[in-house]
């Protein structure tokens, strides 16, 4: 499927859900890194490229990989990423 603003909006939701669940302290320093992924999720930078790159999606058909966001999320809960 494709990267969308949708896939980076529900991305940010499952971090924030799982950084949430982070309360011991052997585990802020993997809160402060979710953290630091969230405000680059929300960058106007990342926000350009995303929208670039689905466009250059849209053009080309669908990618058969999940898109970044979804990725990281999958990854951060531990689930696999394809």
């Amino acid at each position: 499927f494709t990267c969308s603003f949708l896939d980076t909006d529900r991305a940010l939701v499952l971090l924030e859900e799982y950084c949430k669940k982070l309360r011991k302290p052997e585990e802020q320093q993997l809160k402060k890194a979710i953290r630091k992924v969230m405000g680059i999720f929300k960058s106007s930078l990342f926000q350009a490229l995303l929208g670039s790159f689905t466009k250059k999606a849209t053009r080309h058909g669908t990618i058969s990989h999940p898109s970044l966001p979804a990725a990281v999320a999958y990854d951060v809960h531990g689930c696999p990423k394809d």
